[in-house]
């Protein structure tokens, strides 16, 4: 493959049919390959491999996977002394998947207003089907029974793959980031992929590391590609975090 060029795939293609994801590109960083579909099956074949969909309205459906990787630990998360005293005097309650879909359009409502329409009506389509499968997860803080933070993603074998997350109280992502990253400590979660470096997320403990490296995990942290089950039923008061 021209080093210029990338892989175009047809929706009858195999789900697995995407090149190797060293042959993705250096500008723009990651893409490797266009089209296909946003089927369950190629979704999944898609983020084992460390590859995801990223695109606007009007746009191919485009595939990434970029040098370096961000990645959080959990047990690298950092909380600041400040919020962890405002979660001890808080009100609010940790659920997961009691609103999945509010939370995926809480996130494109935000995205919107800031860097574009690329969680499109598409994407929020088949997210919600892996939901219906058991796959994608959200994470959820309730205040005054109001949705008022969290964030979503897929889970495959002990790797979280975060795909966005919303605030419209202060620092309500936070919380539900240190939700998640509580429940993956007590069920064997190993990784979340943060998939792209931002500030915010460096702030909270993320790193980089190789994409060689990031994909070497994968091979046997996804292995074997099962949904995680035991997701927490009951709410649980953020202050107990």
């Amino acid at each position: 493959m021209s080093p210029n060029r990338i892989t175009w795939l047809n929706a009858s293609d195999p789900a697995e049919a995407f090149p190797d994801v060293e042959s993705s590109l250096t500008e723009p960083d990651g893409l490797l390959a266009a089209g296909g579909d946003l089927s369950a099956e190629r979704l999944l074949a898609a983020y084992s491999r460390g590859i995801f969909p990223w695109y606007e309205e009007g746009q191919p459906i485009l595939w990434w996977c970029p040098e370096p990787r961000c990645i959080l630990w959990p047990a690298d998360l950092h909380i600041s002394r400040r919020l962890r005293q405002q979660m001890r005097n808080s009100s609010a309650e940790l659920r997961f998947n009691c609103s999945f879909s509010n939370v995926v359009r809480e996130c494109a409502g935000e995205r919107r207003s800031q860097q574009g329409t690329w969680i499109t009506d598409e994407m929020i389509a088949a997210y919600e089907q892996l939901r219906e499968d058991g796959w994608a997860h959200s994470v959820e803080i309730w205040d005054d029974d109001e949705l008022v933070g969290g964030l979503y993603g897929i889970c495959i074998g002990k790797v979280f793959f975060g795909e966005s997350m919303f605030s419209k109280k202060p620092n309500s992502s936070k919380m539900a980031m240190l939700g998640l990253v509580t429940h993956m400590q007590s069920s064997g979660l190993q990784l979340i992929d943060c998939q792209v470096v931002s500030p915010h997320l460096m702030t909270l403990g993320a790193r980089v590391i190789s994409r060689s490296e990031f994909t070497d995990f994968l091979a046997s942290a996804c292995n074997p590609p099962v949904p995680q089950q035991d997701w927490p039923a009951q709410a649980t008061p953020v202050s107990q975090l």
